[in-house]
């Protein structure tokens, strides 16, 4: 049997040794020996707690040889051995050292090593934001003597400053495309230009952020309350300081208690429109008044009720604005502007409610834009549309048609792919009824009179049909009632039967109907390219579940012609044209700022920015 333990005397006198000869000759004894029995050890540490002193003698027989030693080099000051690792000493360093000041740390660092203060004079150090346990003494080193990182095959994190402008964390550069006018056929010097900014950006709804957290477990609790959020996005706001203004996702009483006063402050005027039904947030366009003169604002409601296909609660919001041109320049116009926002349903299945969503708005935008002469004003569309580029909905919007007829309603977002369902919902033509008053080009049905003069309906005219042919049949099924139904109007003496004319309105001709296609004449083209060239990656605007993709669109108006991008149109439409951008990034720089939200981006999307210039015109 192994034995249970040994007597009290052997005990004693093995202490007595220990004492006596160091414990660095003691130690291959008691490792290899009996010693580590149970008793003995219960023992030992009963008369080492009873001795004080000895203490720091019997906490180095803990330590394994190589660090053993080491701390006994380091306590006696010898200088390392170079020679052995064919290393060149450092040079020595002269005056205030760096000490371990002891810090009370979580628990998972509780068996962290602490190096002697002996052993960091022969290293040399430099501040590291990761060691947060460590802190200098009294005297810092002098900038002049401090040492250089000496840790080879590792890098240092370098503490980030205090105070870091916004767009130098997010990486991101404003691409100027005003040089590139040339190579497209537009001469820039023609004449002045109105020049703006217009931001688009999904600020994350409070309610919605807490109604999907599952979404959010990468973020720190502390970076999703909404008083960090504000801040942030109120930073984003002055520190891009765009012109207008278009978010979506803005919750209704944050809007009015908050973003709303406190874009007044910053200039702006604000228009709101909240989600229908139950919903807490809404689409918001703000303009500085500075800048632009509110000719018309239309908000613009999706849902219908009785209407399946139209019975979700998403909305949009159009502006038509007059640009306020300085004075100084005598007797010049410039066109007014139309601005859309909105923000379409997300279910990635229902692709035929998007569609019918979109063609509610276009038609909207068709009749805010719509001048005159039969032509548009210059038009920016923006908002987070929910379909990734070049899916059915993209190209609908930036092509003008769409050939939607036994098309998969998933596939009209593209969003996710659900090809492998043994069931899919495809669109049937036509898409809407036509009690929903909108036409296959996207506009709104509309009743033009033949005569240019509207009838005027006085009293006068309306008498003239008390006694028609009409008004002087029984209707089939009247009680008849004695003295009260039972008797027939008389006509007064000469008045004449008046025949009515006939209706003298006919629908406006809309052309003949393609069957299973939609389209519309807005001619509009998207600010971003959706690729990041120096990358070889895609662009990306929202990270959801951690895949970036890009959902969120500025389109603006764009002239058809023979140069300029893939869809055969150049970046003007004559009175607008596009000057720059603000780039996007692309998924693995956002996951190496843990995705977003993140500290510094305090929304789940990325803001868009563009500049535009509008030709200024002499009557």
């Amino acid at each position: 049997m192994a034995p249970q333990g040994v007597d009290q005397e052997e005990c004693e006198g093995l202490l007595q040794q220990w004492r006596e000869e160091g414990s660095s000759q003691v130690l291959p004894a008691v490792s290899e020996g009996p010693l580590l029995d149970k008793g003995l050890a219960q023992s030992s540490l009963a008369l080492l707690m009873d001795n004080p002193g000895e203490q720091v003698a019997a906490s180095e027989d803990k330590w394994p040889g190589r660090q053993l030693s080491d701390l006994q080099a380091a306590e006696n000051v010898e200088e390392p051995s170079f020679e052995v690792l064919g290393e060149e000493p450092p040079p020595e360093v002269e005056g205030p050292m760096w000490a371990a000041v002891p810090m009370q740390t979580d628990p998972q660092y509780a068996d962290c090593a602490v190096l002697p203060v002996g052993a960091l004079a022969a290293e040399q150090w430099e501040e590291d934001p990761t060691v947060v346990a460590w802190s200098m003494t009294p005297e810092p080193v002098p900038q002049e003597e401090a040492p250089l990182w000496s840790f080879e095959g590792l890098g240092q994190l370098q503490p980030p400053p205090m105070e870091i402008p916004y767009h130098e964390i997010l990486w991101r550069e404003w691409e100027d495309l005003s040089s590139q006018l040339d190579t497209q056929g537009l001469e820039a010097g023609d004449g002045p230009q109105f020049q703006f900014t217009l931001m688009s950006y999904n600020i994350l709804a409070q309610d919605l952020m807490q109604q999907s957290s599952e979404l959010y477990l990468h973020c720190h609790p502390d970076i999703l309350s909404w008083n960090y959020r504000f801040a942030n996005l109120m930073q984003e706001f002055q520190h891009w300081d765009p012109d207008i203004l278009c978010l979506q996702e803005v919750q209704e009483d944050h809007y009015w208690e908050q973003l709303e006063p406190s874009l007044r402050m910053m200039g702006f005027t604000c228009f709101y429109k909240r989600r229908t039904g139950c919903k807490t947030d809404g689409c918001a366009v703000c303009y500085k008044p500075t800048r632009f003169r509110l000719l018309c604002a239309s908000p613009v409601e999706y849902f219908r009720p009785g209407l399946e296909l139209l019975n979700r609660d998403n909305v949009g919001l159009v502006l038509l604005l007059q640009p306020l041109l300085p004075e100084g320049l005598g007797q010049v116009s410039v066109a007014p502007l139309c601005v859309a926002n909105t923000h379409v349903l997300y279910n990635p299945r229902r692709g035929d409610i998007k569609l019918a969503q979109m063609a509610i708005l276009l038609a909207e935008v068709d009749k805010v834009a719509r001048l005159s002469d039969g032509s548009h004003c210059p038009i920016i569309l923006c908002g987070d549309l929910n379909s990734v580029p070049d899916s059915p909905l993209y190209n609908f919007i930036r092509d003008g048609e769409l050939q939607y007829h036994g098309m998969p309603a998933w596939k009209v977002s593209g969003q996710e792919d659900f090809s492998h369902q043994l069931y899919q919902k495809k669109l049937q033509a036509p898409l809407w009824p036509s009690t929903l008053g909108i036409t296959d080009c996207c506009q709104y049905v509309t009743c033009h009179p033949k005569r240019s003069e509207r009838r005027k309906y006085s009293r006068d005219f309306l008498l003239r049909f008390r006694f028609c042919s009409v008004a002087c049949q029984r209707p089939a099924g009247l009680v008849l009632m004695e003295g009260v139904t039972d008797g027939e109007p008389e006509r007064p003496a000469g008045w004449a039967e008046p025949v009515p004319e006939e209706d003298s309105s006919e629908p406006e001709p809309v052309g003949p109907r393609a069957a299973g296609a939609i389209q519309h004449c807005l001619h509009l083209t998207s600010v971003y390219t959706h690729f990041l060239p120096q990358h070889g990656c895609p662009e990306v605007t929202t990270m959801p579940l951690g895949l970036g993709t890009t959902v969120d669109y500025i389109f603006f108006s764009a002239e058809s012609g023979q140069s300029g991008d893939r869809t055969g149109r150049r970046h003007q439409d004559g009175t607008l044209t596009l000057l720059g951008r603000l780039s996007l990034l692309s998924e693995e720089i956002l996951w190496a700022a843990n995705g977003l939200p993140n500290p510094f981006c305090s929304s789940d999307h990325l803001c868009l920015l563009a500049s535009f210039g509008m030709q200024v015109t002499a009557p």
